[in-house]
């Protein structure tokens, strides 16, 4: 049986840093328990993006983040159902609000892989800029892929 956490998300997970193999449905509830009781670590961590009904429509997370130079990272993955919708980009701008307002950070970067072209939109869409190139770093669907990075100064952010 398919897990409920791979239903729909199968776009999403090769968009991600990998493609997993699948988890049954208990499994996925294992690790989301984990992933909720998990101690935080300084800023990296990772959000649940819901409607305002409650209904889990994907996640948001900060990994990488480095408070004395002031910059971090983030990804965003919406399960396909709700794409288009709004939702990544009300969500990156709550979570960038609150790293260049509350945080003092200066500056977030975005990977994005070549063949993610939702991801290129919406990172454009929210001022980032393509600042470089990192060519076949991604194996995936039979052959390899460039990663963009993305940046997003705090003085470039609009709230």
């Amino acid at each position: 049986m398919v897990s409920f956490f791979w239903k729909g998300v199968d776009s999403c997970a090769r968009a991600s840093d990998a493609i997993y193999f699948p988890r049954s449905e208990e499994g996925a509830r294992v690790w989301t328990e984990q992933q909720a009781a998990r101690v935080p670590n300084g800023d990296n961590m990772r959000l649940a993006i819901e409607t305002l009904d409650g209904e889990l429509v994907g996640t948001i997370n900060s990994h990488h983040c480095d408070p004395r130079n002031g910059n971090f990272q983030y990804g965003v993955a919406i399960f396909r159902d709700y794409h288009r919708r709004g939702y990544a980009s009300e969500a990156v701008t709550i979570f960038l609000r609150y790293f260049f307002q509350e945080l003092r950070t200066e500056k977030v970067t975005a990977h994005v892989f070549a063949f993610n072209e939702t991801s290129k939109r919406l990172q454009e869409h929210l001022g980032f800029q393509l600042e470089g190139t990192l060519r076949n770093m991604i194996y995936t669907n039979g052959q390899h892929y460039d990663e963009y990075i993305y940046g997003l100064l705090k003085s470039e952010f609009v709230s």
